[in-house]
């Protein structure tokens, strides 16, 4: 295993640093602080000579966010084209599984919150967060077989898939199709860029790129589609070599900046003063289809999917694994947090007890996925220390 001097090119110290922020953001939410915070947060910042005209809070999730998701999208192009999705026999069993962890919270939430009111959230504990997922695993998974965290990888990069898709599809509003139309442009251009970038490795191509992937983003902010999706865009179109520099250049950005502020943002919620029986459908849709929608849907159709292959083929991960798999994949987090801002903007109310509900079904996957995968990594753990003996 590569050990990065850098914690925050790991994944543990990254998943501690996003908790502690939205455990800070929630704190402060609830506390005489709130006010101050909150006017800065809803304060506006405007760009001369453009339609841009967002808050802070809207500048981190909808402009700062797009870095992350272009990591995000580097990251799963190469797996798409050398990793762990490269091909159909290797994409297919997580690809089931995958499906199983979208379709099964979903039907949890519409069960419990399929009202008027609040049925718009349905996608929210459709997401796994990739850094939460692996900075557990990797915090609690010493001995586990490398086949669980491709797995599981390979699991949350496609449900990232999804996450996006939704947010493309779902939350655009009023597009204005010629700014989205030159936005295309613009992605197309940081393609072509990037291939002379390849090429070449002209420093003044990169600093092009810059100002395109900027000019990019800024026209699909204006155009209705969410501006994260000019990330995804970018990073999925990159060429590899120039993304890979990008990506690792980036990382300590997105993971010790980025996603922290996010969290906090996200997190800065204040509780709501009612009893147990006063809180939305919503919260309590998403507090269960989080850890229990995406156990249950995760472990069964894994299951199946791990029956998929050549006859007389031992399954690649038993039971226990896949439940523990499934109780990582409820670690919802970043992207259902963005989902729950996005579902919800026009009902503020409500918007807040989903993103409460987000972060207490995340914070219980995760501390239920750290004691299964302690129990999984000692029993594999034994069993490497008993076949030396032997």
């Amino acid at each position: 295993m590569r050990i990065s001097a850098n914690p925050l090119r790991g994944q543990q110290f990254p998943a501690v640093l996003l908790l502690v922020a939205a455990g800070i953001g929630l704190l402060l939410a609830n506390l005489p602080t709130h006010d101050a915070i909150a006017g800065v947060l809803d304060a506006h910042i405007a760009i001369p000579g453009t339609a841009l005209d967002l808050s802070v809070a809207h500048w981190i999730s909808d402009g700062l966010l797009a870095v992350f998701f272009l990591v995000v999208a580097i990251e799963l192009r190469h797996e798409l084209t050398h990793g762990e999705l490269n091909s159909p026999h290797k994409a297919v069993q997580p690809a089931i599984a995958a499906a199983g962890g979208v379709l099964v919270p979903i039907a949890v939430y519409l069960l419990i919150a399929g009202g008027a009111e609040t049925s718009a959230g349905w996608p929210i504990p459709t997401a796994t967060d990739i850094a939460f997922a692996l900075g557990v695993l990797a915090m609690f998974g010493r001995g586990l077989p490398p086949a669980m965290r491709v797995f599981l990888l390979a699991l949350a990069i496609l449900d990232d898939i999804i996450g996006i898709v939704f947010i493309a599809v779902l939350f655009a509003h009023d597009v204005d199709l010629l700014l989205l139309g030159l936005a295309l442009v613009g992605v197309v251009v940081f393609w072509l860029l990037s291939r002379w970038l390849h090429a070449s490795g002209h420093a003044g191509i990169a600093v092009t790129m810059g100002v395109v992937g900027v000019v990019t983003w800024g026209l699909v902010a204006s155009s209705g589609i969410h501006a994260t999706i000019a990330g995804v865009l970018l990073g999925l179109v990159m060429a590899p070599v120039p993304a890979e520099r990008v990506r690792h250049g980036l990382e300590p950005t997105v993971n010790g900046l980025i996603l922290p502020l996010f969290a906090f943002v996200a997190a800065f919620v204040v509780i709501p003063t009612v009893s147990g029986g006063g809180l939305s459908p919503a919260f309590w849709g998403i507090l269960l289809a989080l850890p229990v929608g995406k156990i249950v849907g995760i472990t069964v159709f894994g299951w199946i999917s791990m029956r998929i292959g050549p006859r007389g083929t031992a399954p690649s991960l038993r039971l226990p694994d896949l439940i523990a798999a499934g109780a990582l994949g409820g670690i919802g987090f970043t992207v259902s947090l963005l989902l729950a801002n996005l579902a919800f903007a026009s009902d503020p109310a409500v918007r807040d007890q989903a993103i409460l509900g987000v972060l207490a079904g995340s914070v219980i996957a995760l501390l239920l996925s750290a004691v299964l995968v302690s129990l999984r990594a000692r029993h594999f753990r034994r069993a490497a220390v008993g076949t030396e003996s032997a």
